[in-house]
C-alpha cells in the first residue's frame, strides 16, 4: 500500500485528490496539510508537514509556491517522493526542486491531464510540419481565483513548441506595450481570467487563408487529481531523480 500526504487537502483540488485516492487501488491518503480541515476530511490534518508523524511514501502537492520550503524540508526528513502540481515557482525555487531531486524522486508537471499532454504532442508535430509559414499564438483561460499568469501549462506548451524551431521563439505576453508589426520569431501568449473556468488552452497555427487550432478544455478538476494519483503510483519506489508526464506516459 502506498501512503500519501495531501498538501492543500482543505482546498478544491485537495478534495478531488482525496476522492481520486478513494477510487484507486493500492494507494491511500494517510494525512494532509492545510490551514483548515473540512468536516468531510477523515484523515489527520496538520498546519505544517513537519508535524505529521504518519509514514508517508508520496506527498502530493496542490497548494501554493510559498509552501515549497515546508514540502522540501519534509521530503528531506522523510525521504518520501514528491508529486508537485503547483505552478508559479520562481527560478530560485525551481533550482531548489532540482536539487531535491538528487535526493528523492520528484515528479513535476504543470498539468496532469492526459488530454493536455496529448495537445502538447500534437502541437509539436504541427510546428514541425507547418514551419515558419505559420504564426503561433497560445491563448489560455482560467477561473478568476488563479494567481499566476500565464498558466504554467501555457508556458510548458510554449517552451515545447518553441523547441521545434531552429533558434527557438521569442515569447510575447500580450501586445499592448508595443505598437509594431508581428515578427516571424514571435510566439504570442495570452491570458484570460474569469468566472469558474477550470482551464482552457488553445494553440493556434495561423497561416495564409487558414487557421489550425489545437484545443483542450478541462470540464472538471478531477482529471488533474486522477493524473496526480497516477503519478504518485508511478513515482513511488523510484530512485531519486526528476520525473514528468512524458516519462510516465511513455512507460
Amino acid at each position: 500500500m502506498i501512503d500519501v500526504l495531501i498538501y492543500g487537502i482543505g482546498g478544491k483540488m485537495g478534495a478531488n485528490v482525496l476522492s481520486a485516492l478513494k477510487d484507486a487501488d493500492g494507494i491511500r491518503a494517510v494525512c494532509g496539510v492545510d490551514k483548515f480541515s473540512p468536516d468531510t476530511v477523515k484523515v489527520p490534518v496538520y498546519e505544517s508537514a513537519q508535524n505529521a508523524h504518519e509514514h508517508v511514501d508520496v506527498l502530493i502537492d496542490f497548494s501554493r509556491p510559498d509552501a515549497l520550503e515546508d514540502i522540501l524540508a519534509f521530503a528531506q526528513k522523510s525521504g518520501c517522493a514528491l508529486v508537485l502540481a503547483t505552478t508559479g515557482y520562481s527560478a530560485a525555487q525551481q533550482e531548489k526542486i532540482v536539487a531535491m531531486s538528487t535526493k528523492v524522486p520528484v515528479f513535476q508537471a504543470s498539468n496532469f491531464s492526459l488530454g493536455v499532454n496529448l495537445l502538447i504532442d500534437l502541437a509539436k508535430r504541427a510546428a514541425n510540419v507547418l514551419g515558419l509559414a505559420y504564426d503561433v499564438e497560445i491563448v489560455e483561460a482560467h477561473h478568476n481565483m488563479k494567481v499566476d499568469a500565464p498558466s504554467g501549462t501555457a508556458v510548458t506548451i510554449a517552451k515545447e513548441v518553441a523547441a521545434q524551431y531552429e533558434g527557438g521563439k521569442k515569447f510575447v505576453y500580450g501586445r499592448h506595450e508595443d505598437n509594431k508589426r508581428r515578427e516571424v520569431q514571435e510566439m504570442g501568449i495570452h491570458s484570460i481570467r474569469g468566472g469558474t473556468i477550470v482551464g482552457k488552452h488553445d494553440v493556434m497555427f495561423i497561416g495564409k487563408d487558414e487557421v489550425i487550432t489545437i484545443s483542450h478544455e478541462a470540464q472538471s478538476r478531477m482529471i488533474f487529481a486522477v493524473g496526480a494519483v497516477r503519478a504518485a503510483k508511478y513515482v513511488a519506489g523510484k530512485p531519486a531523480g526528476k520525473y514528468d508526464m512524458s516519462m510516465m506516459l511513455s512507460e
